[in-house]
């Protein structure tokens, strides 16, 4: 009874694509409820396609098991495939085709095909099915992507990378779109690099590091963290010195009358500190998702929010 109650379950799941080597996926216990909108994030290398190709059982664990509203991953994949929509990182379809054409097709391989509701899904991306797949611009490609995903009205939706290379605007009908398919029942499962989305639209984020589980949080709970970023405006210049030595305090940054920082733990060794001080005002900030995502990999190059690194597997028809 209780793999009803969630659209996505895996135990001990592990990957080793080559014998001796670290494993792309170790021992992934994790668990996706029922209509939720769940962010899957680490960067390049992490497991984040590993997972996403075993849950689609388009490669096999080496140990481990992976069940999907309710049913085994593995043995179930066929009836799964008609319950599920699925964006590839990067999709490859059939280029001397019209957008349309593939629809139809797809749909036909489905077995639902519900055209008025397509042709809504593309009047709001402002898409144009008559062109054929070759002339598409990778943000159309993107857009025909998401049509085939949600045009069967799936339990589940599997998106990875989504809005790579939709304008802003796209973004946010994109946005919309997943709110809505949640409003109706709908799980959604997102890989993404651009935490500013993830952040304004996923209601648990799962955060991934070398095929490893590192943390499992609500977005709100991981942006409460203990530390937060403090602006003190005094009426004269601060030296940075006078708070830099306290236990907790990094990033000082002096710029006028400004002292910016960044504190960890208590407030009151910092009001003793500057005690003696003028303060005009104090402005204390919670951390963006991507300072915390940086906090689990402080010794990786910096993730920039429209950064996209390169799938692991690439060009995938699986949509379908």
């Amino acid at each position: 009874m209780q793999g009803l109650q969630h659209a996505i379950q895996t135990t001990q799941l592990t990957k080793f694509y080559t014998k001796g080597r670290p494993a792309a996926l170790d021992h992934l216990d994790l668990t996706v409820n029922r209509g939720e909108i769940f962010g899957y994030l680490g960067p390049n290398g992490a497991g984040k396609t590993t997972t996403i190709r075993i849950l689609l059982d388009l490669i096999r664990p080496s140990s481990g098991s992976a069940t999907m509203l309710g049913l085994d991953a593995h043995q179930h994949s066929v009836e799964l495939h008609s319950r599920i929509g699925f964006l590839p990182g990067e999709l490859s379809l059939w280029d001397n085709l019209t957008a349309k054409q593939v629809i139809q097709y797809i749909g036909r391989l489905r077995g639902k095909l519900d055209m008025k509701y397509i042709d809504e899904l593309a009047a709001r991306l402002e898409f144009d099915t008559s062109i054929k797949v070759r002339n598409y611009s990778s943000g159309n490609k993107r857009k025909l992507g998401l049509i085939i995903a949600l045009m069967n009205k799936p339990e589940l939706l599997i998106l990875d990378e989504p809005t790579n290379g939709l304008d802003p605007l796209m973004q946010q009908i994109f946005l919309q779109l997943t709110r809505e398919s949640r409003e109706n029942g709908c799980t959604v499962f997102l890989s993404s690099h651009i935490l500013n989305e993830v952040q304004e639209i996923c209601d648990r984020v799962a955060i991934l590091r070398t095929g490893q589980l590192k943390e499992v949080k609500t977005v709100s709970e991981l942006t409460h963290s203990d530390f937060r970023w403090v602006t003190i405006q005094f009426r004269t210049a601060p030296q940075a010195g006078m708070v830099a030595a306290l236990n907790g305090v990094t990033d000082v940054s002096v710029n006028g009358n400004r002292l910016k920082f960044k504190l960890t733990g208590d407030f009151d060794p910092l009001i003793r500190a500057i005690g003696q001080q003028y303060v005009v005002d104090i402005e204390v900030q919670e951390p963006s998702l991507e300072e915390i995502f940086l906090t689990y990999y402080g010794d990786l190059p910096a993730v920039q929010n429209n950064h996209r690194a390169p799938k692991e597997v690439e060009h995938d028809r699986s949509g379908i």
